[in-house]
């Protein structure tokens, strides 16, 4: 026998699978996996124990997508195809939407409803436990990490709130828990769980290391609902339009945006790739505006506006264009499409200011205006 597959932590993790594929009731378990270290070192830890995990990564219309750099979520196949562990995507959609509005057990600091978030994953988990047969459910959740979601006394609300009460096994801080089903009935062993406590990364790097696990994205800031101009153009766009569309809220994280009027708002990008991504969203009730012959953001201005609104969203787009300086601008204005042209001055400082949709007062992690 050659001795030093034992030795490499991959092939432990995949031989622990095949031992627990050969017997007769397999334990099973469905994962809440981002694809960040924690998550990816539960779902290793509970392999290793000869657990059959299904991961199971959400999606939502607010930036936690396995496309975004948000910390609540990464690529989640790249650790799955290494590991061999199974990946299911579920859009929350309009759940996730509602309890943003209107989230039972409140915001963060931000439009950030940490608890209910973590209730509803939990829930939709849930219904996975039972069509999969699984015995529990697995998160990479250490306590401290998170100040309002992540605490001792949080856990056994989420848990009861989900259905859940004792079927949630946190691997990384289980020893700093209250003992859990799977725990109790001996399927998992909790003298093989761990103790992390904190906001400190270093024992998470160290179990990776020792996992083989090496391809892992830094720990960043939180999902876009923390931050703060992000969480004031949402809050915004809920007062204006209760019931905004993907393509709204999408539109969120993108450019400077200007209030026009109740019914509608521009959005003018900051460089050439928002601007690519901004035409590209555009409907065609929309309407697109830039200034032809110099460098210019394509503007887009949604909802029902007014020959006046429009002509004040032209001259915001001239105004952001390498001709603000001229007397007078040209911009194009496409609509239904259909080209036409308007003459404008290009916005005063004073009018941006009035208009632009921000929060002076809070620094944002991630938006300028």
């Amino acid at each position: 026998m050659n001795l030093e597959f034992f030795t490499d932590p991959l092939f432990c993790v995949r031989a622990m699978v095949e031992i627990q594929d050969s017997r007769p009731d397999p334990i099973k378990a469905i994962a809440l996996y981002s694809g960040g270290l924690d998550s990816t070192l539960a779902i290793l830890v509970a392999m290793r124990l000869g657990i059959e995990v299904t991961a199971v990564t959400f999606l939502t219309n607010f930036g936690c997508d396995i496309s975004d750099k948000s910390s609540c979520s990464k690529d989640p196949f790249s650790a799955a195809g290494k590991f061999g562990f199974e990946v299911k995507l579920c859009h929350l959609a309009d759940k996730f939407v509602d309890i943003v509005k209107n989230p039972r057990f409140g915001h963060g600091k931000n439009m950030n409803p940490c608890m209910d978030c973590r209730i509803l994953m939990l829930k939709e988990a849930k219904e996975l436990m039972k069509m999969r047969g699984a015995d529990f459910i697995i998160t990479g959740e250490v306590i401290g990490q998170r100040p309002m979601s992540q605490r001792r006394d949080t856990f056994p609300v989420i848990d009861r709130e989900a259905g859940l009460a004792g079927y949630v096994l946190r691997p990384l801080c289980a020893k700093k828990l209250k003992i859990t089903v799977p725990e109790q009935t001996g399927i998992v062993d909790r003298e093989k769980l761990y103790d992390f406590n904190g906001r400190s990364r270093k024992p998470q790097m160290a179990l990776a290391e020792e996992f083989g696990l090496t391809d892992y994205p830094a720990p960043a800031g939180g999902c876009l609902l923390t931050d703060p101009l992000y969480s004031h153009r949402l809050k915004e766009l809920f007062g204006n339009n209760p019931s905004p569309s993907v393509k709204d809220i999408n539109l969120l994280r993108l450019g400077r945006h200007f209030r026009m009027s109740s019914g509608s708002r521009a959005i003018v990008g900051r460089d050439e790739q928002e601007n690519n991504v901004i035409q590209a969203m555009a409907d065609s009730g929309d309407y697109l505006m830039w200034v032809e012959d110099f460098g210019s953001p394509m503007t887009i201005v949604c909802g029902a506006a007014s020959d006046d609104a429009l002509g004040l969203a032209a001259s915001i787009c001239a105004r952001y264009s390498d001709a603000k300086n001229l007397p007078s601008v040209e911009v194009s204005v496409s609509w239904n499409e259909e080209t036409s042209r308007m003459q404008v001055k290009p916005a005063a400082n004073e009018t941006i200011e009035k208009y632009m949709i921000k929060r002076p007062d809070v620094a944002s992690k991630g938006f300028t205006v």
